[in-house]
């Protein structure tokens, strides 16, 4: 029988990066979903698709999830987007396109199959509310805003045309508000999730807190 462990939360809250430490330190499988809905924009973006025609244009969208060298990537096509999907113009459509029931649907079986057959540690904005309702651990993982867009100005600041802080953080409380307020699956805590906020908290110490949270729920 499996375990899975659904980790939610906004934007620039660490769930990747804190995700993956968890899932090495106890030998999991990491899900990032949130890099799938990412390519998925980025395919929309590159290939200039229009709302109606996504139905039948992502059919040809081929993402998946492969381990090269050790760490997940993901790829479109057999072309790794890995560095392609975390700009900011990417997240916003990425926030504005997962909304859509289809563009959902595509990727809920890919991601549900995953997890009944692995132990996995999954992260995204409605885990534990959706895709992993029955999870075995849930939580809920925030900062402020403004730590956020701290995070991830520090993560841009050296790469071509990084924008300025004051544009990531309206960037980010622009997206909390779409993913708060979108009518399909919207971002909110489950009601059995465990708050842990990580603004004060170093990535080691989040990660450590969270282990303590699986291993206390799990018996482990």
């Amino acid at each position: 029988m499996s375990i899975n462990i659904a980790i939610d939360g906004p934007a620039g809250a660490g769930k990747s990066t804190i995700a993956k430490m968890v899932s090495a330190e106890l030998g999991y499988i990491y899900v990032d979903t949130g890099a799938l809905y990412r390519t998925i924009a980025l395919f929309i973006k590159e290939n200039n698709i229009s709302d109606e025609n996504i139905p039948t244009e992502i059919k040809k969208a081929d993402v998946s999830l492969k381990f090269v060298d050790g760490t997940q990537k993901v790829f479109l096509g057999d072309r790794d987007v890995s560095g392609f999907i975390r700009t900011p113009e990417i997240s916003m459509e990425a926030s504005r396109t997962s909304a859509m029931p289809v563009v959902r649907e595509y990727l809920f079986d890919t991601q549900q199959k995953i997890a009944r057959e692995n132990n996995v540690i999954m992260d995204g904005r409605d885990i534990g509310t959706v895709v992993l309702p029955n999870a075995d651990v849930k939580i809920f993982l925030t900062a402020t805003p403004e730590e956020r867009a701290n995070r991830r100005y520090k993560e841009l600041a050296e790469k071509p045309n990084c924008p300025c802080y004051e544009e990531i953080l309206s960037d980010i409380i622009e997206r909390d508000h779409n993913d708060m307020n979108r009518s399909v699956a919207p971002l909110k805590q489950a009601d059995d999730a465990v708050l842990v906020d990580t603004t004060y908290l170093t990535l080691q110490q989040s990660a450590n807190e969270i282990i303590r949270i699986i291993n206390e729920k799990t018996g482990r």
